[in-house]
């Protein structure tokens, strides 16, 4: 299970294990729960930590045995993939990225005599300081060989694929107390807490993989530690227009803390933890605008939900149809497949028939089930339905999907819908259960609504909204009679599917609803 882009080693037997990419091209998460502290043993895929991207809430196991040696981050903290988050004793050689041996990984962090004393003293001390979280393992000449050792292209990591080919920096070593000099690798200062005057001129040493203001593609960036840009990010402050006065230009809590303070007011005292300081300000400000307004950082789900959403109401034509249909006879049906032997263990609902119509009418028109490929100018169509079902969750709106549905018997879609919902809601859906969609339920009669003008999830072709069943007069053999009728709404993307073909499709669906043994006879 291990690879270069997950691993990495600080010490003779101490392994790193990075941030991967859990998504398709996710740059960060955030650490929402560690289940292990240091000192705790972990084994070969042991589930050590839950952390949400943009995409779903993923639990990530260790890819290796050992005692916990370090957690470098608190929960709530959002670090970027590739960064180290964990760190292990295997208790023995570890075999890291762009390093030889153990014995050669150490001097190549620090210079000087006492340099290799100070990093063995740094380890053994490691495990009882749970609060260092903004240290670093190794220094700039270890990441250098790692750049070096790391092919062209993104890297496969423990879910997915990593970023670009930018390298990263590794944030410098925390310096022990009664130390001599400062470590000379890395342009960051050794501590978040170091005094603002400059450090004292250091040793020559390899130059950094990255340069100092830059983020790798050569553009400027400001320099600072990821629990600073998090404090920054909870108070509101533009890191670009703040002035370091941290060593090397790095900027400190301090100087956020006084650019978001009045100008009367002094810097705010550096909180011990990392994560106290954004949580009392985050608390502080609905007191401090009277508690009129609550400001909410957009992030995870939401936020790749509400871009997702401005890219395809902006990119594909939607044109919504609408019908409502009389479904009295599908709630029959719905009655006494409850009662069903071979129904037993399964959820039978009127969304599961939904589904089973949608699934035949793509069935009968096949050139609905496709996607538009803008940069090679093709529609690409799909000989398989991966059916989404839109889910509302405390994370927000996700959209797993069924795969491969068409080829599933109602039993056997039955299960895999109810599973998919009860995933969802307790929010252990998986990226890739969310990706490879190609149309979508949305089941708005839930929550008391008649219909709406769903839009398309980006990528898809088609999505149908499930308007609330209720019951109405309705005329039937030709006598007004009160019958359950709902009405469907059928968004399509009219670059792939014209005004025919989506009426089609809508069509076929009601009059499945309305005439289940359609199933069978159309089938």
């Amino acid at each position: 299970m291990t690879n270069s882009a997950q691993t990495g080693q600080t010490a003779a037997g101490v392994r790193e294990f990075k941030m991967p990419d859990v998504g398709e091209g996710l740059t960060e998460a955030e650490i929402l729960k560690w289940y292990v502290r240091p000192g705790d043993t972990v084994t070969d895929g042991q589930v050590v930590c839950e952390v949400e991207t943009a995409k779903a809430a993923v639990e990530l196991p260790i890819p290796f045995n050992g005692l916990v040696h370090e957690l470098r981050f608190e929960e709530g903290t959002t670090v970027d993939v590739g960064t180290p988050i964990i760190t292990v004793d295997t208790g023995g050689p570890a075999t890291g990225t762009g390093a030889g041996d153990a014995s050669a990984a150490q001097p190549a962090m620090e210079t000087g005599a006492g340099a290799a004393a100070q990093v063995a003293e740094e380890a053994a001390a490691a495990s009882t300081e749970t609060a260092a979280t903004e240290t670093a393992a190794t220094g700039a000449a270890a990441t250098g060989a790692e750049a070096e050792a790391e092919p062209e292209g993104r890297q496969p990591v423990l879910v997915g694929y990593g970023v670009g080919t930018s390298s990263t920096k590794r944030r410098p070593r925390k310096p022990v107390p009664g130390a001599g000099a400062p470590p000379a690798s890395g342009p960051e200062a050794p501590s978040a807490s170091a005094a603002p005057a400059p450090a004292a001129p250091a040793p020559a040493a390899p130059a950094p993989a990255v340069e100092p203001g830059s983020n790798g593609h050569g553009a400027a960036r400001p320099l600072a530690k990821p629990p600073v840009r998090k404090l920054a990010k909870d108070l509101g402050v533009d890191l670009t227009a703040v002035t370091p006065t941290g060593p090397d230009g790095i900027i400190t809590r301090d100087d956020v803390h006084a650019a978001a303070a009045p100008p009367e007011t002094g810097p705010a005292p550096t909180a011990p933890e990392p994560t106290a300081a954004p949580a009392a300000a985050a608390a502080a400000e609905p007191a401090a605008a009277g508690a009129r307004e609550t400001r909410i950082p957009v992030k995870g789900v939401r936020k790749a939900t509400a871009q997702a959403m401005v890219d395809s109401a902006f990119t594909a034509p939607h044109v919504t149809e609408f019908v409502t249909v009389d479904v009295t006879r599908t709630m029959k049906l719905v009655s006494e497949l409850k009662q069903d032997p071979d129904m037993a263990g399964v959820r039978v609902n009127p969304l599961l028939f939904v589904a089973k119509a949608f699934l035949l009418a793509i069935r009968r028109n096949p050139e609905v089930n496709a996607s538009w490929d803008e940069e090679r100018q093709e529609i690409v169509r799909k000989h398989y339905v991966n059916l989404g079902i839109a889910a509302a969750t405390p994370r927000g709106l996700i959209v797993p999907n069924v795969k491969d549905a068409q080829d599933k018997t109602l039993p056997e879609l039955a299960s895999a819908l109810g599973e998919l919902v009860t995933t969802a809601r307790e929010g252990r859906t998986s990226p890739a259960a969310m990706s490879g969609g190609t149309v979508t339920i949305t089941n708005v009669g839930v929550f008391g609504v008649d219909t709406g003008t769903p839009i398309l999830n980006r990528g898809e072709s088609a999505i149908l909204a499930f308007g609330q069943i209720r019951e109405q007069p309705w005329v039937h053999k030709g006598k007004v009679k009160p019958r359950h009728v709902t009405t469907l709404a059928l968004s399509f993307d009219h670059r792939l599917v014209d005004g025919e073909l989506g009426s089609k499709v809508l069509a076929d669906i009601a009059a499945v609803l309305e005439r289940p043994k359609r199933l069978m006879t159309w089938g």
